[in-house]
């Protein structure tokens, strides 16, 4: 019997478990424009990401297959970020000492550009504040998830993946 992998196990993925699986982006790539990084470790059949690729960059050669990132084919459109039903595709991109975040936002209120905003781990404990640089709202977005790009401190680029907008 095989050792359920700790992902499945505790439903998020680490970075170290992540880049076991798919390759990382160098960090020349990350500071070139943004890049997609699925984060989706599982074989199921979605190909939606593969499907919506303006450049081919998400290769699966079959439904069922783990997509994977041809990071210099990436044009940084992040298409892929808003059909992923699993919400499982991320955009990175460094820029000086900070990284850009781009994700899908599922809770409510939608942030605003410039509105500074709680920056959440995988698991949903805080590590720090970011501030919101641009939202492409539901109406606007490929899929039915609004997506939010947010400047983080470089450190925390492989840890934030949401946000909790307080507001007084």
């Amino acid at each position: 019997m095989s050792e359920i992998p700790n992902y499945l196990r505790f439903g998020y993925i680490t970075p170290e478990e992540l880049f076991s699986i798919i390759p990382k982006p160098s960090e020349d790539r990350l500071r070139k424009r943004p890049v997609a990084v699925p984060e989706c470790p599982q074989q199921i059949p979605c190909t939606p990401c593969k499907e919506i690729c303006p450049t081919n960059a998400v290769i699966m050669e079959h439904p069922n297959d783990i997509p994977k990132v041809d990071y210099e084919k990436c044009i940084g459109c992040s298409l892929c970020v808003q059909v992923c039903p699993g919400l499982a595709f991320f955009m990175i991109h460094y820029v000086g000492d900070r990284a850009r975040i781009t994700m899908p936002h599922e809770l409510l209120p939608l942030p605003k550009p410039g509105e500074e905003v709680v920056l959440l781990d995988r698991v949903g404990e805080k590590v720090g504040k970011g501030k919101v640089v641009s939202v492409v709202p539901r109406e606007k977005a490929r899929g039915d998830t609004p997506i939010i790009t947010v400047e983080v401190p470089i450190e925390l680029a492989w840890d934030v993946r949401a946000v909790k907008v307080v507001r007084e």
